[in-house]
């Protein structure tokens, strides 16, 4: 009996558990590539019990086997709609790694299994749920989805692919954070209106018939334009360059990127339309923000916090382990880095939890039997942007920048880290709480204009280690970044310490730097291998640059071509060039050896090989293997970044 009502505090999963409700059918079904875990940071989770919370029947299909629609089948025909996604990672990221080979495991599956859900999952659910039942509206969300809502650059096929909506024949593609989205779907499909009717939502993307005409809905824009030729504030929507003109002209590619970018402010972004051959893919303005009234009552809801029963005996989830004792306590982030795509998925305006919320949620883990006493993040996309946002809000309606904070920090931003620091001192002193760790990563060129900030960090929150990614120390390729300069992380890193001697601890950076970002060649690399020599750090592990569908970033790898500037951007794309890279970061093991060598060779460098103490390599290659260095194999994703730093900061 413990087991079933355990089992029956989850969302339905099965149609035993359907019925077991008393349902005949449920109203909305979550597809997802992960696994099922009722915890707030799991996207089928939060949003299906957001749904619970607001009257609707709710069921989870969780990684069905996508080769028949037989598990699509089985829990009966939705009254309302699908709800599709590829899950929390691109399953084309979840499954390879940038040398394009196949990971040996999935984080989001228990025992990291590797073979339980499709290359491009969003498509292949979404034509299993047409298949099911016909005439059952399909919605597609997710990172998956969202990102490849228009033309995009799809690295492991090398070509520029169409929009997802064509792929996947979804009716709506609801992009970004989708609690406001779904919830507004789901409530107007309850009150009899069609997929169609939905076409005048913010937050949503439709792919419009050979013979229908584009809407005439119109979106506030507050901007006044930028007098760049991307329109005026009379202007409602933008055409983007066609997919076929994406396909075939790399200057048209940097184009659409350069405005599908600046166009992602809710408070002044238009609509955008992109044609794929006689049809239109339509883009309406992004949802705005959730207000901190909506996110408490997203985390308050009554999650069990730990994965379904079912895979009791399939193993461990790694995710799940890694954020079962952590709390977010925000999402968004105005960093803008061009390789990431945090901002352009969560948005760019920092959307914050109540500190009230936070701390019941830390209650509520030391509660727990099982909890050992350390929350081991408290944070979110980043560890301190808490709270902060534009000072102005007449500017912040008007502003297209793509980054708070590069090329300089705004001055209109509010930095102030006093909520975040008054959070962090009332957290660690709960009941049963020992140790609060901050583990998401640390914007450094706000941290060190904050003493206090530092020295409660070094104090309290660091536990012997603190990781950060100043990513590389060539400042024109931290400038493709938009990190901060070099000079940056220098100034943190001596602040920190400052800040650790004087809570009479002995602790050290873990920084981690990316290998074969575009802009970044074998001199820039070598720059980075001899710092790393003078600092006396050595990676483990290499993060190669892996081209993320929308990214920035990646715009430069296909096109060769900076979109903001349309400046050319060099990008290694030979996998020797690649390989040469990932060696010089770590130019020290002996499998390394013949590699770097190459590469000193081509920048004419042999001064670096020999047995001189400013050599980066031997002559000769030693024998055997580093045995404290793991060997570095293809990089990793977003999120699975991992280094280590063998003595003290010099």
């Amino acid at each position: 009996m413990t087991a079933r009502r355990d089992r029956d505090r989850f969302l339905p999963t099965t149609r035993a558990e359907i019925e077991a409700r008393g349902w005949d059918a449920p109203d909305i079904v979550f597809v997802s590539g992960d696994a099922y875990v009722d915890h707030p940071s799991f996207a089928a989770a939060i949003l299906g019990r957001w749904l619970e919370h607001h009257g609707f029947r709710v069921t989870i299909l969780a990684q069905p086997d996508w080769r028949s629609a037989d598990d699509w089948r089985e829990l009966g025909r939705p009254a309302l709609c699908y709800a599709v996604s590829a899950g929390a990672m691109d399953s084309m990221i979840n499954h390879y790694t940038a040398n394009k080979k196949r990971r040996n495991a999935d984080a989001y599956s228990p025992g990291g299994a590797i073979d339980r859900r499709p290359d491009r999952a969003a498509a292949v659910y979404a034509q299993r749920c047409r298949e099911a039942f016909k005439g059952v509206p399909v919605v597609a969300g997710g990172v998956e989805a969202s990102l490849r809502r228009v033309s995009h650059y799809d690295y492991w096929s090398d070509k520029v692919m169409p929009s997802s909506l064509v792929s996947s024949k979804a009716d709506l593609v609801a992009y970004g954070n989708g609690e406001g989205s779904i919830l507004e779907i789901a409530e107007r499909l309850r009150a009899g209106e069609s997929i169609r009717d939905l076409r005048d939502m913010r937050g949503v993307a439709y792919l419009l018939g050979k013979r229908e005409s584009l809407p005439e809905h119109r979106f506030h824009a507050a901007g006044d334009g930028d007098g760049d030729g991307d329109g005026d504030g009379e202007e409602q929507t933008l055409e983007l360059p066609s997919h076929e003109e994406v396909m075939q002209d790399k200057q048209a590619f940097a184009r659409a990127t350069r405005v599908l970018h600046r166009e992602t402010n809710p408070l002044n972004a238009r609509r955008l339309v992109q044609r794929h051959g006689d049809r239109r893919v339509v883009i309406n303005p992004p949802t705005m923000p959730l207000e901190e009234a909506t996110l408490d009552a997203l985390y308050a809801l009554p999650y069990v916090r730990r994965p379904h029963p079912r895979y009791a005996e399939e193993g461990p989830i790694p995710a799940w382990q890694t954020i079962a004792d952590s709390v977010q306590v925000m999402r968004g982030c105005f960093g803008g880095c061009t390789f990431c795509s945090i901002t352009l998925h969560q948005g760019r305006r920092i959307q914050s939890r109540s500190a009230q919320s936070v701390l019941d949620e830390v209650e509520q883990l030391a509660a727990r039997e099982d909890f050992k006493g350390h929350i081991s993040d408290l944070g979110g996309p980043t560890a301190n942007m808490y709270r902060m946002r534009c000072s102005k809000p007449e500017a912040e309606a008007r502003c297209r920048r793509l980054s708070c904070v590069s090329p300089k920090v705004c001055k209109l931003l509010d930095t102030d880290h006093a909520p975040l620091i008054d959070l962090m001192r009332r957290a660690r002193r709960k009941r049963g709480i020992k140790k609060v760790h901050i583990a998401s990563g640390i914007r450094m060129d706000l941290a060190r204009r904050e003493p206090v900030y530092l020295e409660e960090l070094a104090k309290h929150h660091v536990g012997g280690h603190l990781k950060v990614a100043p990513e590389h120390v060539s400042d024109r390729v931290l400038a493709l970044m938009k990190k901060p300069p070099q000079h940056t992380y220098e100034d943190f890193a001596a602040r920190f310490e400052t800040a650790s001697r004087k809570a009479g601890k002995e602790q050290y950076l873990v920084p981690y730097f990316i290998a074969s970002h575009p802009g970044s060649g074998l001199a820039e690399m070598l720059e980075l291998a001899l710092y790393l020599k003078r600092s006396g750090t050595r990676p483990r592990q290499v993060q190669d640059f892996i081209p993320a569908p929308m990214d920035i970033a990646t715009c430069m790898y296909h096109a060769g071509i900076d979109p903001e500037t349309t400046r050319p951007v060099f990008a290694a794309k030979k996998e020797k060039q690649r390989a040469m890279q990932r060696a010089l970061l770590q130019y020290w093991k002996p499998e390394n050896h013949s590699l770097v060598k190459q590469a000193l060779h081509e920048l004419g460098r042999v001064d670096l090989i020999g047995d001189h103490e400013i050599c980066l390599i031997p002559a000769r290659a030693p024998r055997g293997r580093d045995p404290a260095a793991d060997t570095a194999r293809g990089g990793r994703g977003k999120g699975y970044r991992w280094s280590a730093r063998r003595g003290s900061r010099r």
